[in-house]
């Protein structure tokens, strides 16, 4: 597997720096955020999944903790929106540019807004993990690096 990927693309032309871990990518797993984490070895709060919603029919990038789940109410009212809901997996796909397992908030196809989950970055982790553009390819950085780099909100959504 090519360890550059959009993602790491929009990482290396910010200048920021990071490292790119892989492992065993496994499509029967049920969450694949903790599956990642334990193939890591990482505790499941280190690790960020890539959701893809929709608040009011507008698509939004969100990450939380992947032992967490998005409160779709708080999702709603971060946005000042009426209502939110969890976009299919198909859609998911076609807005982001990526596959179901390896879905980054960088580099997507086009820009959207990001929220991040203010308890995924309170945990005083000097690095987290998300993913980096592919099945079973992590990156690691500082989570102010990928806050500046997505422009993301920092916001209670769990």
């Amino acid at each position: 597997m090519s360890k550059a990927t959009r993602a790491t693309q929009v990482l290396d032309r910010a200048g920021i720096a990071y490292s790119v871990h892989a492992y065993a990518y496994d499509p029967e797993a049920p969450r694949i955020g903790l599956q990642a984490a334990e193939a890591l070895g990482l505790s499941p709060d280190r690790i960020l999944k890539t959701l893809m919603a929709e608040a009011d029919g507008k698509p939004v990038c969100v990450l939380v903790a992947s032992d967490r789940e998005v409160s779709l109410k708080r999702l709603a009212a971060a946005c000042g929106a009426k209502s939110a809901a969890m976009l299919k997996p198909a859609e998911a796909e076609r807005i982001t540019g990526y596959h179901v397992g390896g879905i980054s908030p960088l580099g997507q196809k086009r820009r959207l807004p990001v929220l991040i989950d203010d308890a995924a970055l309170s945990a005083g982790h000097d690095e987290i993990y998300l993913n980096g553009g592919g099945r079973g390819l992590q990156v690691r950085l500082r989570p102010a690096d990928l806050v500046a780099v997505l422009e993301a909100r920092v916001v209670p959504l769990t």
